[in-house]
């Protein structure tokens, strides 16, 4: 396997991200090799796109023998960022706060929240899997004194663009959003947005056309294993 950084599509870094999930449980099971073929079945893909996939990330296999497992997954969570620590922050203790909060997903691959924001009273001082929910006032000094460049929006549509330029304003480089809203963002500053009522939408459509879900991941080269991540009592061993 050889590994460069060329520049990838987001699609394209999609369907990356459910091979890596596929490869650590490849890992896991004490797989060595892997060939093309085997990594569409599981992904629901090609072999001529997953080839071409690895190949916009820079790694190649070894004609007959297929991909090292290990080395392979070192190269693609070293293409996602995955190979290094990331701090970030939180900003809206509901629901969705402390759900992510408490995701051993998070922190499988990387992440880890080390700061809650909330413009709630009754929730600052309130403690999370040890942490302190901290007034949204402290937000740009906490954010700039710990250098944080990541955060998750999970606060109501009408507050979230305040809230995002804040973030900008206090050095985030990356948004992830869950605020039913647009929102915008200065040149250099990445944002997602996870709009689970357009998800909703989507399935709905599909289930009206009379398409199986599965069916339809298996179009679009991502199957359903790649919204489920590390579920609830997985563990992501060799990922710290």
């Amino acid at each position: 396997v050889y590994f460069s950084m060329k520049r990838s599509p987001g699609p394209t870094i999609g369907r990356v991200s459910l091979y890596l999930r596929l490869l650590s449980k490849l890992r896991e099971a004490g797989v060595r090799t892997v060939s093309s073929q085997e990594l569409a079945r599981r992904s629901g893909s090609t072999a001529v796109q997953v080839r071409k996939d690895l190949s916009l990330v820079g790694a190649s296999g070894t004609r007959g023998k297929g991909y090292p497992v290990v080395r392979l997954e070192e190269a693609l969570r070293s293409r996602l960022g995955l190979d290094q620590r990331r701090s970030v922050a939180l900003v809206g203790a509901g629901r969705i706060g402390q759900a992510l909060l408490g995701s051993e997903a998070f922190r499988c691959q990387g992440f880890h929240i080390e700061a809650v924001f909330d413009a709630d009273p009754d929730k600052i001082g309130v403690r999370w899997h040890g942490l302190e929910v901290q007034s949204d006032a402290r937000l740009e000094a906490v954010l700039v004194r710990a250098g944080i460049e990541i955060a998750v929006v999970a606060v109501p549509a009408r507050a979230a663009q305040p809230v995002v330029s804040r973030l900008v304003g206090a050095g985030v480089r990356g948004i992830l959003s869950f605020a039913p809203t647009r929102l915008d963002v200065p040149p250099g500053v990445v944002i997602q947005s996870v709009d689970t009522a357009a998800e909703m939408e989507r399935l709905s459509y599909a289930l009206f056309r009379g398409e199986a879900p599965g069916r339809q991941a298996a179009s679009t080269g991502v199957s359903r294993e790649s919204s489920r991540g590390v579920g609830a009592g997985e563990t992501c061993s060799g990922n710290e």
